[in-house]
């Protein structure tokens, strides 16, 4: 009786059109009113504990931050470009370079919709310039954008870490295999588009603008190298690696790349300048760059844009935390658990509907609440079904993947459609070829666990 009332005002609420996070926290305050013997002071403390006792979720902010640097700072274009001079003379060579470049920015972002935004900005409307239909471009770019959820570091590994209290770590380094492997599926699959429908290559340009690209896009690949670095390293947690990537994105782009902030447009040497005065003048510079980089207006609308989305998201969590915390006090969780081992549930059966209600789910409502609701679920019947606790964390981001690409709420379909200005529907049609890929994907990371599992039991040891 609890599950069903608990269950049925969550939808019934979110049918009404109410916000997820207001929906999950008000039907698990009746919940508790009606059918618990919890008091009201615990919904206050729960609500208060859920985002001040989970130290991992102190890394969501500052991965905010640094990927609003990041996409505002110019990171992305010299990323574009350095794929494009990697892969861009293959037959559709820009329209994989795209791939490329998200899973480039996915790997310093953590977010989807960012990825998608910073990237198919820039693409989108070179790829149709070059001969590309807007339908391929836009549905190429809206579903390589969800690599930015699936390589790390990723936001909502982080939140799953802290619904089932797995190492962030191991998260982490489960996502590097299956993200790039479906990156790498997605760029075949263009290039043999690409032969049939005979789409355009550009020419080679050289080693020399290879190396020289890549050079101008290390200070946005060295922080991959920091954060996985830092965190494979044993020098520091992922929270502690998130707030370095911040700090770093900040100098990057404002010190480094110059293209926001104080020193917008500043050349690093003047025409005539000796090299040694060039040196000292942006030493001193520098310094006075971060000193008013408070007081600039890009800078400030940047940490206020973040600090907006970082609100929104922990409100979420919050919420969803509250929700977790009914499921667990009233046993559902360990009940469902129980009874499905009792009907003798295989564990190939159980995955099959863990995928099926995750698609559901990610239909109508945001991956951190769903994976924040279901995790707690899915856990222990995993655990007693002899499922790594990575392998199905893994399998919940990739299906917060497709997520992302269903209406009504799939967020990457948003992103697109506004960079694009075309309607939802003509995106979510562009998206569909490459949806079916993703679905072959899913598959197989469902039923070959070697992929999410090899390289986190290498690093660390096996976790069962």
């Amino acid at each position: 009786m609890t599950m069903a009332f608990l269950f049925v005002s969550l939808f019934v609420f979110m049918f009404m059109g109410m916000p997820v996070a207001i929906s999950l926290g008000l039907s698990s305050v009746l919940t508790i009113l009606f059918f618990s013997g919890d008091s009201l002071a615990s919904i206050s403390l729960k609500l208060l504990s859920a985002v001040s006792e989970h130290y991992t979720l102190l890394a969501i902010p500052f991965f905010i931050l640094s990927s609003a640097f990041l996409s505002t700072g110019g990171v992305a274009r010299r990323l574009i470009n350095f794929a494009m001079a990697c892969v861009g003379h293959v037959r559709g060579g820009m329209a994989m370079a795209s791939v490329m470049a998200c899973m480039l920015f996915a790997a310093v972002s953590g977010s989807s919709p960012a990825t998608v935004a910073a990237i198919g900005s820039i693409v989108i409307a070179g790829m149709v310039k070059a001969g590309y239909p807007k339908s391929f471009a836009a549905g190429v770019i809206t579903n390589a954008g969800t690599l930015g959820i699936l390589i790390p570091p990723s936001i909502v590994m982080l939140v799953y870490s802290t619904a089932t209290e797995v190492s962030a770590a191991r998260m982490f380094a489960a996502g590097v295999i299956p993200g790039i492997g479906i990156g790498v599926i997605l760029m075949i699959a263009i290039y043999i588009v690409a032969r049939i429908k005979n789409f355009p290559a550009q020419p080679f340009p050289g080693v020399m603008e290879l190396i020289s690209s890549g050079a101008r896009a290390m200070g946005g690949l060295m922080l991959i190298v920091i954060v996985l670095g830092t965190i494979y390293g044993g020098v520091a947690s992922p929270t502690e690696a998130a707030a370095i990537s911040a700090i770093y994105a900040f100098l990057i782009a404002v010190i480094g790349y110059r293209d926001i902030g104080p020193l917008k447009g500043v050349a690093w040497r003047n025409p005539g300048e000796s090299l040694p005065a060039a040196v000292v003048r942006n030493l001193v510079m520098a310094v006075a760059g971060i000193c008013k980089a408070p007081f600039d207006k890009e800078v400030r609308h940047i940490v206020l844009d973040s600090s907006k989305v970082t609100i929104m998201l922990l409100f979420i969590i919050a919420n969803a935390m509250l929700f977790a915390h009914v499921l667990t006090t009233e046993r559902i969780p360990f009940d469902i658990a129980e009874s499905l081992v009792q009907m003798g549930l295989p564990a190939w059966g159980f995955l099959i509907a863990v995928n099926i209600l995750l698609l559901l789910a990610g239909n109508f409502m945001e991956p951190s609440a769903i994976v924040l609701i279901m995790a707690p679920i899915f856990f222990p019947i995993a655990i007693s079904l002899g499922i790594d606790p990575i392998h199905l964390g893994i399998i919940m981001v990739v299906n917060m993947e497709i997520g992302m690409l269903t209406p009504p709420v799939g967020l990457n379909l948003f992103v697109t459609a506004g960079i694009t200005g075309n309607s939802i529907l003509w995106v979510v049609r562009s998206v569909m070829p490459w949806l079916l890929l993703l679905l072959v994907c899913l598959m197989v990371v469902t039923y070959v666990p070697i992929i999410s599992t090899w390289l986190p039991n290498y690093l660390f040891g096996k976790s069962l």
